[in-house]
């Protein structure tokens, strides 16, 4: 399903007199439809605000966004978010967790246990069912928070920084079981991430936003081949990575520090 942004901008009221905040300011772009898009820039450039607004958790001051025709104006059945905090329930097993949503809309068992059956195999969990999230790596945790994201069939699923907590090879490994998983469910992700790495790992195109108040400064098309590793084709991997530490204003051992 296809996301368009249409001149959106968000201030934030200033607290005991002070002045307004302008987190966002005339963001345009669109999501095609099954499109892996990656959303980079400095801290406090508004991507969670923009990530919200997409999600209908927050309004625009100014702008609005679709869902292919509809405007987005409340949570939508057809988007699902993955936050980068442990959102798992620590007294429900793998199962349990994965299924929650499901059964917050009265879906019957046997139609739930499938679908959870399904998510689980999807993100690589088959066989952990029945343990519960004080018995996971962080990794394996935020897998279940996906399952139970998939198993929603949303049509568009955004990601807040969902590997954050992560050391750098267990992101590496679960962004390419996403990249997999999106393959084969043809949904659109919309991806908020600081690391430029993780970006250029996952995205076909990535928007690189200015530092506060956000606009977009620039979008980079992504055409380097899968599996995205700097080894693979070491001078085009270069020159992407040059031109998104340029756009965001980064030297290079900033980056390394970064990702």
């Amino acid at each position: 399903m296809q996301l368009t942004l249409k001149s959106v901008s968000k201030v934030f009221p200033g607290g005991a007199g002070g002045a307004p905040v302008t987190a966002l300011e005339d963001i345009a772009f669109t999501v095609a439809s099954g499109e892996f898009v990656a959303v980079l820039g400095p801290s406090g450039c508004g991507k969670s605000t923009l990530l919200e607004i997409i999600a209908g958790l927050s309004s625009p001051s100014a702008g609005e966004i679709l869902l292919g025709d509809e405007l987005v104006s409340s949570p939508s059945s057809h988007v699902s978010v993955v936050f980068q905090e442990d959102s798992t329930f620590p007294w429900r097993t793998v199962a349990d967790n994965v299924g929650f949503g499901l059964q917050m809309r009265g879906v019957r068992k046997a139609e739930r246990e499938h679908a959870v059956a399904r998510a689980i195999e999807l993100v690589g969990l088959s066989g952990f069912e029945g343990r519960y999230p004080h018995q996971l790596s962080g990794g394996m945790r935020q897998r279940v928070a996906i399952a139970r994201t998939l198993v929603l069939n949303p049509a568009v699923m955004l990601m807040d920084e969902p590997f954050g907590a992560l050391d750098e090879q267990t992101r590496f490994v679960i962004g390419e079981e996403l990249l997999r998983i999106w393959d084969a469910t043809g949904c659109t992700i919309f991806f908020v991430t600081h690391s430029l790495h993780e970006a250029v790992q996952l995205a076909d195109r990535i928007v690189v936003l200015s530092a506060r108040p956000g606009r977009v400064k620039r979008i980079f098309e992504n055409h380097l081949p899968r599996p995205r590793v700097e080894t693979e084709d070491p001078r085009a991997y270069a020159e992407l990575m040059a031109g998104l530490r340029d756009a965001i204003g980064l030297t290079q051992a900033a980056t390394r520090v970064k990702a």
